[in-house]
């Protein structure tokens, strides 16, 4: 049997994604692995209630942002409070797709992955 344990993206600016992560739906570092040779990073965010991680890797290499084709997936996040998450989204303007008659909407990250975002009520 197998658990689901985390999603990786890769990111091309480390510093920029953890605040947005941090800002937008409060994902906290749980744990960094450095390269030796500094080549690369990858750092863990957890939402401190689950076992599930966002995993975010920066490669020193990179020279241009990821082109994410047709950004055809996404992660789902649910929120306790609908409204207040909203608000902070359209404040940060990170919104780029919201459907009403379903009650969720996405936001985008630095690098352009959408993200959605549900209300924890049924």
């Amino acid at each position: 049997m197998a658990r689901y344990l985390h999603t990786n993206i890769n990111v091309f600016d480390l510093e920029k994604s953890l605040a947005f992560y941090e800002k937008a739906l409060d994902l906290k570092e749980h744990r960094r692995i450095t390269a030796p040779d500094g080549s690369f990073i990858i750092v863990y965010l957890t939402d401190g209630e689950t076992d599930s991680y966002v995993e975010l890797t920066w490669m020193r290499d990179r020279a241009e942002p990821y082109n994410l084709g047709d950004n055809e997936f996404h992660m789902a996040f649910y929120v306790e409070d609908y409204e207040k998450a909203y608000r902070l989204h359209k404040e940060m303007g990170c919104i780029c797709y919201e459907n009403t008659d379903m009650d969720l909407y996405f936001i985008c990250d630095p690098d352009g992955y959408w993200l959605e975002v549900l209300n924890r009520k049924p």
